[in-house]
């Protein structure tokens, strides 16, 4: 039976629970997704969403385990007794097996692997342990199909029948040598279509792209994004055969870094959650406001320099919100590209000449284009021609230097190793603003002798 999920919905399953209406629960949840259970859970307490959690099938229960937000499902493991979780744990991939464990605390995470059943999947949770969660060692699973390239067709495939009952998704199969080192792939298609007694080695393909276990979390997104992989095998330094890291575990890196560069971009520091408390926010947020506020007291401190110039021509001031929203908005539109592309790995260091060259070219016609538009309207409204050409000239040249500054300084940064995220936003608004200012200024105090 196919349940929409409504706030109705959700009051008939806190009804049932509280009735103890098993029935209910588990006719009208029978045939929904686990990601759709996720949703109900999220609108139950801890207590009714563990009620509900016991009655729905151990398999089930371990895919929303592995799904749920690692902050919420922390605190609603708290409810589960190691024998409970080790109950999930024993029906995970091993990689999200992992995640989960090193969530808990040192006493739960020995008392569920003792508590596992299957001795073969504690081995594999012991051995990634030992990886940081941020590196190729640490997304891997060690679930995989794996065969010797001496080995005959025919016994390969008696293999992945055995090694099949452990992996969920079977994207290629690995071939080893008798040291377990990655010498190749092959297809179940070409192992099919194969002679029973052909050696695997005259079959598979010794193309193979792979990735080491110390390699950072970003290489591996890196990787697979420019090679299109469904799934990459990690290896060690001497090329032993790991592991092997899944399209799904890449999405969430992604998904990650893409909700980090999103908060460095807007001025939040740390990685926060709407749900976090009001200092853990505040303090996340603090410091570009902090930053923000100075450059705007360096710009208050700027503009009185020249008060006697805006005291001799007040229409001068009516301009300065254009002049500095456009600069930060330039610059912001052109790091934002050059961000995107460091996040790439991509190298943007070769052929710097020419991207210099696009970059003032792309400039210069926005420049022209914003220039004469807004000369266009000053003239045509104030009726004053010098006031438009003050105006025309300061705002082609803040396009300009905002382009330049929006380009450079997150390539200037990431060289020295410095997050280029982190100069957007407020960083590259306050400084475009205080050199917008002081063009603006500039070309007035010159064209109107003041």
């Amino acid at each position: 039976m196919q349940v929409e999920i409504t706030r109705e919905y959700i009051e008939q399953v806190e009804e049932a629970i509280a009735r103890q209406d098993k029935g209910f629960i588990l006719s009208t949840m029978a045939d929904m997704h686990p990601a759709d259970v996720i949703t109900v859970l999220y609108e139950l307490d801890t207590n009714e969403s563990k009620y509900v959690m016991d009655l729905l099938p151990p398999e089930v229960g371990a895919e929303i385990l592995s799904d749920l937000d690692y902050d919420i499902r922390s605190d609603f493991l708290s409810y589960f007794t190691s024998a409970e979780i080790a109950r999930y744990i024993n029906l995970m991939d091993s990689d999200d097996a992992v995640d989960i464990l090193n969530e808990e605390s040192v006493q739960v995470r020995e008392e569920v692997i003792g508590l596992l059943e299957n001795e073969e999947k504690a081995s594999y949770i012991l051995d990634l342990l030992r990886y940081e969660e941020d590196c190729a060692g640490g997304l891997m699973a060690k679930e995989l199909i794996k065969v010797n390239q001496n080995w005959r067709v025919r016994q390969c495939i008696e293999e992945i029948r055995r090694q099949a009952e452990d992996v969920e998704r079977i994207y290629t199969v690995y071939v080893v040598d008798n040291r377990d080192v990655l010498v190749g792939r092959v297809s179940v298609k070409a192992l099919l279509l194969s002679r029973d007694d052909k050696l695997v080695k005259d079959i598979s393909n010794p193309d193979v792209i792979s990735i080491e276990s110390f390699r950072d979390e970003n290489e591996v997104v890196s990787v697979m994004r420019k090679y299109d992989l469904e799934a990459i095998p990690v290896v060690n330094v001497q090329g032993r055969l790991l592991g092997r890291i899944t399209i799904d575990d890449v999405v969430d890196v992604m998904q990650e870094q893409a909700e980090l560069s999103r908060q460095l971009m807007t001025g939040i520091t740390e990685n926060v959650e709407e749900d976090d408390s009001v200092f853990r926010i505040s303090r996340s947020r603090l410091p570009w406001l902090i930053i923000g506020m100075v450059g705007g007291l360096l710009a208050a401190q700027f503009m009185g320099l020249f008060e006697a110039d805006i005291a001799v021509l007040p229409a001068v001031a009516l301009f300065v919100p254009l002049i500095t929203a456009t600069g930060g908005n330039v610059g912001i539109q052109s790091s934002s590209i050059i961000i995107q592309t460091l996040s790439s790995n991509a190298v943007i260091f070769e052929n710097f000449a020419q991207r210099i060259l696009k970059l003032v070219m792309v400039a210069l016609l926005n420049a022209l284009i914003i220039s004469a538009l807004v000369f266009a309207f000053t003239y045509l409204f104030r009726q004053e021609l010098r006031l438009a050409i003050v105006v025309s000239a300061a705002l082609f040249s803040v396009v300009m230097v905002a382009s330049l500054m929006g380009t450079v300084t997150p390539m200037i940064l990431d060289k020295f190793g410095i997050n280029p995220a982190v100069a957007a936003g407020p960083f590259i608004t306050t400084a475009n603003d205080l050199l917008g200012l002081a063009i603006y200024f500039g070309i007035a105090h010159l064209l109107y002798n003041l």
